[in-house]
This record gives C-alpha cells, sequence and structure tokens, in this order.
C-alpha cells in the first residue's frame, strides 16, 4: 500500500532532455536534482543555470521555464500540506515555507534527497520512505527556508484577482470566455487583462492552459487514457494537447506511461 503522506503526489525521473519549457507554475513545490548535463533556469524573470549534483527548488505558484542541455534530472512535487506540517513539527507553528534559493549547490541536501528518490523508485517499505522524506525535506527547511507565510496560502494581490483564479479552477474543463472572467473579476475586458497578468505574471490563457496540463498530467499519472485526460483537462483538440504538454514539460505526454520513470502516489 503506497503512504498516504504523499498522497497525489507525482515524480518524474528523465534521462536525457534536450528540450525548452516555456513558462508554467504549479500550485505544489517543485523539488529536483540534477544528475548530469546543465539547465539553463528562467525562474521569476531571473536566469540561473544547475549543474550536475545541483537542486531545483521552486515555490508553489512561481512562474518558471528554461532551456536544458542533455540533463538528467529527477523532481517530486509535494504538497504545501506536507511542507507546511514539516515546519509545523519542526518549529512549533503550521506555515509554508518559502525558499528564496532556486538553485541549491549543496551536497548533503542532494545526497539526501538521492536517498529519498531512491527509496521511491524501489517502493521501499513506508517507515524507510518516511524517514527519508523527513531527513531531506527537513534539512532543506533549516537551511533554506528564510522565511515563512500562513498556512493559507494566498496571493498578495486583490480578491477580485483570486476569485478569478478560483473561477478558473472550479470551471477548467469547460470553455472559459474572457467575458466571463471579465464579470468574475468586475471589471472591464482591457483592465483585467492587466490586472491578470500582473496577480499571476501569465495572460489568462496562458494560465489556463498551465493548469489544464497540470490536470491532464494528473490524470494520466492516475490512470486514464490520454486522449480522455486531455478531453476531461479542456482540451478539445487531441494535438494542441500534445503540443501544449510538450512544451511545458519538455517531453511528449506518452512518456507518462513509462510506468517506471513517473509515479503518482494515491
Amino acid at each position: 500500500m503506497r503512504p498516504t503522506f504523499l498522497s497525489d503526489t507525482a515524480f518524474e525521473n528523465i534521462a536525457d532532455s534536450t528540450s525548452s519549457f516555456s513558462c508554467h507554475f504549479h500550485d505544489t513545490y517543485t523539488i529536483g536534482l540534477t544528475h548530469h548535463g546543465m539547465f539553463t533556469s528562467l525562474h521569476e524573470h531571473k536566469i540561473t543555470q544547475a549543474y550536475a549534483r545541483s537542486a531545483r527548488i521552486i515555490n508553489p505558484g512561481e512562474i518558471h521555464g528554461g532551456d536544458s542541455l542533455s540533463w538528467q534530472y529527477t523532481n517530486f512535487y509535494p504538497s504545501v500540506e506536507l511542507l507546511s506540517s514539516l515546519y509545523e513539527q519542526m518549529y512549533g507553528e503550521k506555515k509554508m515555507p518559502i525558499f528564496e534559493k532556486h538553485i541549491i549547490q549543496d551536497d548533503e541536501l542532494y545526497a539526501r534527497l538521492m536517498l529519498f528518490f531512491q527509496a521511491v523508485y524501489a517502493n521501499e517499505a513506508t517507515m524507510l520512505l518516511e524517514s527519508k522524506l523527513i531527513g531531506a525535506l527537513s534539512y532543506l527547511i533549516a537551511h533554506y527556508a528564510h522565511k515563512a507565510t500562513p498556512y493559507s496560502f494566498t496571493c498578495e494581490d486583490s480578491k477580485a484577482m483570486s476569485m478569478v483564479v478560483e473561477y478558473i479552477h472550479d470551471n477548467i474543463a469547460s470553455d472559459i470566455s474572457l467575458d466571463a472572467l471579465a464579470v468574475t473579476a468586475k471589471v472591464s475586458k482591457y483592465h483585467f487583462l492587466r490586472l491578470f497578468k500582473k496577480h499571476t505574471g501569465l495572460t489568462p490563457h496562458q494560465y489556463i492552459i498551465a493548469e489544464r496540463i497540470c490536470k491532464a498530467k494528473t490524470l494520466v499519472l492516475g490512470g486514464e487514457s490520454l486522449s480522455l485526460a486531455g478531453l476531461h483537462a479542456g482540451f478539445s483538440d487531441q494535438s494542441h494537447f500534445i503540443r501544449s504538454f510538450r512544451k511545458i514539460y519538455g517531453y511528449s505526454p506518452k512518456k507518462l506511461l513509462q510506468k517506471s520513470n513517473f509515479i503518482l502516489y494515491k
């Protein structure tokens, strides 16, 4: 039985990427290791290069993309709940840790995360897996979480834009119109486009595509077929789904069917 503390957590292990990744975001953290090659990361409008034996940390909602060169990497996408709960165990208050350093060159952190990833892919016993997870993430929090926000994470922008984001999440499989979004925000379409880009760092179209791709990936890893996953995530055109997926993740969604490289804990 899969451990419940990793419920709905996705893992990916990619042997050799030379792809470009368009700007996108995740509702979860992204924590990964570069094993070989190089990744030129565009993160929050700054360019940083990740080399072998480095860790890559992205907070929820942060815009990122980049270019890879013979890049071998392993990522996982832990929830806000997971890291906030561990932060509470360490410091006595439940807050969401924020990591200011994006690329971290730390041999001890690399080794701890590597032990955890190896345990995941070897399907080790739950107690061993949880011990290695706590060992890696507690080290990361203790050394690199320089601030924390209240657990109920909300963006700093206007309440209207937060309502729009919620509307998108609730209607992601539907045909979402600009009119509907502007009405939800109670502003004109002209002002909405400007405010939304300021709030999220993406245009409404880019944001919706990113959300749909995240949903589709979760559905495929959960056992749904590629065609149905794309449809249920809001893509009426399968080729559009495949192109959009590749732009964000750097590989075709068909690769998700290689179960030895991709895991979704349920």
